[in-house]
């Protein structure tokens, strides 16, 4: 099924159950959905098994949404203390849809609890208390973790899945990987059936030399924390000269402040040093990097880090925020560099990325699926390493490949019955949809980001002031600038004296980059300075 396909049929209402191989685009979707639902005034619950997959899309995870927090079981005493709870009923009143990420990570009976919860909240008696439901994820990636071992059962093996009419959307367009060898090993591991060819491509990848001495710039993924820890730290000793730490600052409530801090990818202490291997960890607004990009710290004497991209980008890593939002409040952010050192991560925070180059060592793989999402993180297979494979690294759970096959099946058969609708129909389905759920007395929707720099810079005030009101870094508002000068705004009453000067060596230059300049200045201006002074060059 194609995005589109799976998007048109999400906006009709149904229960649907969006997966995917690695790199089909199913988050995109889910931003997509997303983006339709808040235009149209829809209250929607944006949520994950997980902090880190929450952070994708800006949510929090289902277990602290739907106030079930860790508990294995709900009594009738849990129920009715829940329904007593205001801002918890208030939450699931204005929510008509509910999304949860990476589903595959959920216990059967946390998704029946869910529905539990919804009933008793919403007062109504039927699946998920009548709400829409969007699970997305993929049973081939990491398994729900249960306590005393591996588990047997998966989310879709619940009764209110199977009571809830979820139909399965299999997204088949491959956006990440392109093609190739690589597409085909994933294949074979999703099929289960490894063939020769597979085997021997695999075996091509193997590396004879130590991984402590390969010094190729991929970033190595490992099974287990301790290894990823000690590589990096390893790594950073080796490099002469000062470490600049970074302090990660954070607002909003206790416990969702630390759900933010366990999702996000980067520490709370940043330690970098020049020459040390980075890695982005979120998406910039200004497209300057996305999350997974990798690069070279190369100064570190300004505020904030620079770091040179593997494309030969130059950019100042100004901190950024992660958020929990709650129908269009924010509860809780952290803000920090979105770095992290990148010479190892595990592949468990590893879902999710996208990557030029990679080491995997499978050596100590000890669950399904593992092998299969550290190799899907490879963009090419040319660009894949492997420094060690067990038995288990290929594995994936009998279960898992039965019911994969059975979601292509019910995916075409929706899709064979949407592709049947006019036009006109599937107009009014989504009409009838909207009228049902979309709210007359909703907030108005969030106005993006630099148009509320735009706004109080019409108020007269200065970078300083709208930075200290919007608890933003004054290069996060120079970075709004950027983008308002790309839609058309000017701003030379925010020249200065420093501004020719700057101007006058980026002439000298003769180039667009940040750090040329801040050389040829021997240091006299911020990066900051220097990068709103570029606002300038006409």
């Amino acid at each position: 099924m194609e995005q589109k396909t799976a998007l048109g049929m999400l906006k009709t209402g149904r229960n649907v159950y969006l997966t995917g191989a690695a790199g089909s685009g199913k988050t995109f979707v889910l931003n997509e959905y997303i983006k339709y639902l808040r235009k149209n005034n829809v209250g929607v619950g944006v949520t994950a098994s997980t902090g880190i997959a929450a952070t994708h899309l800006s949510g929090m995870t289902i277990h602290s949404w739907s106030g079930i927090g860790i508990k294995d079981y709900l009594s009738d005493w849990d129920i009715d203390s829940m329904t007593q709870r205001q801002p918890l009923v208030k939450r699931f009143e204005r929510t008509d849809v509910l999304l949860v990420d990476e589903v595959s990570m959920l216990r059967p009976e946390f998704i029946d609890m869910i529905d539990q919860v919804a009933r008793a909240m919403k007062r109504v008696d039927s699946p998920f208390g009548g709400m829409q439901v969007i699970f997305s994820g993929d049973f081939f990636q990491l398994p729900p973790v249960v306590k005393g071992g591996s588990s047997d059962s998966f989310a879709d093996s619940s009764n209110a899945w199977l009571n809830g009419d979820i139909r399965a959307c299999y997204l088949t367009e491959q956006f990440r990987q392109e093609g190739g060898q690589l597409l085909d090993i994933l294949n074979d591991i999703r099929d289960g059936e490894i063939s020769v060819q597979t085997q021997e491509s695999l075996e091509s990848r193997m590396s004879n030399e130590d991984i402590e001495d390969v010094e190729n710039n991929a970033v190595v993924l490992n099974t287990h924390n301790a290894d990823v820890d000690e590589r990096n730290a390893k790594e950073l000793k080796k490099i002469d000269g000062k470490v600049s730490s970074y302090k990660m600052v954070s607002t909003g409530r206790a416990n969702l402040v630390e759900t933010l801090k366990k999702g996000v990818l980067v520490p709370e202490t940043l330690q970098l040093k020049v020459g040390a291997q980075v890695m982005f960890v979120k998406n910039s607004p200004d497209q300057e990097y996305a999350n997974g990009t990798l690069g070279e710290v190369i100064d570190v004497s300004g505020a904030y880090p620079v770091v040179e991209t593997q494309s030969g980008n130059e950019i100042v890593a100004s901190p950024m925020s992660w958020e929990i939002i709650d129908d269009g409040k924010v509860l809780a952010s952290v803000s920090q560099v979105p770095l992290r050192l990148a010479w190892a991560i595990t592949i468990h925070k590893s879902q999710g990325m996208s990557l030029d180059t990679v080491e995997v060592d499978l050596s100590r793989a000890f669950t399904p699926g593992q092998g299969y999402v550290a190799l899907s993180r490879a963009r090419t297979l040319s660009g894949l390493t492997l420094q060690g494979l067990n038995a288990t690294a290929l594995q994936v759970h009998p279960y898992v490949s039965a019911r994969d096959a059975e979601f292509q099946a019910e995916s075409v058969k929706w899709e064979n019955i949407y592709s049947k609708f006019s036009k006109v129909r599937i107009l009014e389905l989504e009409t009838e949809f909207l009228s049902k759920v979309a709210r007359s007395d909703s907030e108005v929707v969030s106005m993006p980001t630099h148009l509320k720099t735009r706004a109080l810079l019409e108020e007269g005030k200065t970078l300083e002031e709208i930075a200290k009101e919007r608890s933003m870094t004054k290069g996060t508002i120079v970075s709004h600038l950027e983008k308002l000068k790309a839609e058309g705004d000017t701003y030379e009453h925010l020249m200065d004296d420093n501004t020719d000067v700057i101007l006058e060596a980026f002439k000298k230059t003769k180039e667009y980059k940040l750090a040329p300049v801040h050389r040829l200045l021997k240091g006299k201006y911020t990066y900051d300075e220097i990068k709103l002074a570029r606002v300038f060059i006409s």
